[in-house]
């Protein structure tokens, strides 16, 4: 019988299988993907968030516990659990040691990731390489990996963990840590989460999943249904507003659309709906997905001018361009002139100080609704560029509620076998909104936690077993 069974192949379930190993567990990984497309949503991420009180080699002067907790008590309007948000802010101080012990390298930000060179940790080579150098150190250590092995059912006695099923196959172990993603790749399921709006439409039919086809859920309902507590709104998630010609899953970062802040954005009928300048792009990105999916036909465009150029990361595909306003609308196929219109009554409100895009800065616009409260900056020089924008999920919030010890729990109290970590309980922290990098601060964290967790209560359950004998 293995020590430890660890459900799920991303960051988090590495960090766990990593840590209990450490431990001195016996450790067996289970995998959904092929090795292939093995690591989760974790293969396309890029950075960490990290609190430091002083300069630290990638990161420059500091970023206290109180502005992190800050910039997540804002993106989140409140709704999170204050002692495990501090809890992973704490972790994210402290973690990159021994992420660098399992051969993770960090490199400083590129030119165009702006405002992040304080507070966010940049992986060399990316999440693909940090995934990479986890397995080889799990494979180093003897963590045994098992690749297209997809959990569908957990069995329970009470809220003890005794074995996982996939399909007839079965594992036993003294202990298991869930870590086996949210629901994003399950179309069922965001269709029932978000429903029918007042047009008549299933948002949902319209999302572009950013992350990996195998994270469908099938674990974390399993969960529910047997009566572990949830938590979190099932229609809140990491939702970006991606190309519109992304694929349909695993497009990752590089499907993001940067220049939003730079210009305006406006709806199939070409109107503005959201202020673009509200907030630093770090801090606000992550708002813009569920802000397309409730407009019409869940599709709006970025629209700059040729000054925004050189100021964000080129996205993959070229925008569409025209030396004319109502040109560009032609070629988007938006209205001609109300979106003619929505540009010129913005370039006639654009109230220009000096503009300055790595500070909130005075360019506003004056009796606009909505309004554009920094980097407002007249659109007037040709050529024009549009960008069709779609809702891009990354992972759901819906979870299971936990404790400081990674517990999962069963009507208010945690189990003391089974655990959790990664976007399965992520919810616990994330209620809603998202500021870069804090998924992969709350799946270290409490993928270490729930490792080291599961080792401890291994080893417990084997002296249990030793004094029985």
């Amino acid at each position: 019988m293995w020590d430890v069974l660890v459900i799920g192949g991303g960051n988090a379930a590495l960090c766990a299988a990593l840590m209990a190993r450490e431990a001195g567990a016996s450790v067996l990984l289970l995998e959904a993907a092929p090795k292939a497309r093995r690591g989760g949503n974790s293969q396309h991420t890029r950075n960490l968030r990290c609190m430091h009180d002083a300069p630290q080699d990638v990161l420059v002067d500091s970023y206290p516990e109180e502005e992190y907790w800050q910039d997540l008590l804002k993106v989140t309007g409140g709704i999170t659990n204050e002692a495990l948000a501090r809890l992973v802010i704490r972790a994210s101080s402290t973690c990159r040691p021994w992420m660098r012990r399992h051969g993770v390298h960090f490199q400083p930000p590129l030119s165009g990731a702006l405002h992040v060179a304080r507070t966010n940790a940049f992986f060399m080579g990316g999440g693909k390489a940090l995934v990479n150098a986890y397995y080889r150190s799990a494979e180093n250590l003897g963590v045994e990996i098992r690749y297209e092995t997809r959990v569908d059912a957990i069995e329970l006695d009470g809220s003890r963990f005794m074995a996982a099923r996939s399909g007839a196959h079965r594992f036993e172990a003294r202990t298991c840590v869930l870590a086996a993603g949210g629901f994003e790749s399950n179309r069922e399921w965001l269709r029932e989460a978000w429903g029918r709006n007042e047009r008549g439409e299933w948002p949902a039919d319209n999302f572009l999943i950013r992350g990996t086809r195998f994270n469908t859920g099938v674990l974390l309902k399993h969960m529910i249904e047997a009566g572990a507590d949830a938590i979190g709104d099932p229609s809140q998630s990491h939702c970006v507003a991606i190309d519109a010609r992304a694929p349909l899953y695993d497009g990752g970062i590089c499907t993001r659309i940067d220049c939003v802040s730079l210009g305006v954005v406006v709806n199939r009928e070409a109107e503005r709906f959201y202020d673009e300048g509200e907030d630093f792009w770090p801090k606000r990105y992550a708002i813009w997905g569920r802000l397309v999916a409730q407009q019409p036909d869940q599709i709006a465009y970025s629209i700059i001018d040729a000054k925004a150029i050189g100021r964000f990361m080129p996205p993959v595909f070229p925008g569409t361009v025209a030396d004319t306003l109502p040109e560009l609308a032609r070629k988007l196929g938006l209205p001609e002139q109300s979106f003619v219109k929505s540009v010129t009554d913005y370039n006639a409100a654009c109230r220009i100080g000096t503009f300055d895009h790595t500070a909130l800065d005075d360019c506003r616009t004056e009796g606009l609704i909505p309004p554009k409260t920094h980097w407002a900056r007249p659109i007037d020089t040709a050529p024009f560029y549009g960008y069709a924008l779609r809702p891009g999920i990354t992972f759901t919030y819906l979870g299971l509620k936990v404790d400081e010890h990674a517990a999962v729990h069963f009507g208010g109290e945690p189990s003391d076998n089974l655990f959790v970590a990664g976007e399965m309980m992520a919810g616990n922290v994330l209620g809603k909104g998202y500021t870069a990098g804090v998924g992969m601060s709350i799946g270290t964290a409490f993928g270490r936690i729930a490792g080291t967790r599961a080792a401890r209560a291994a080893a417990q359950a084997k002296g249990v077993q030793h004094e029985a004998a």
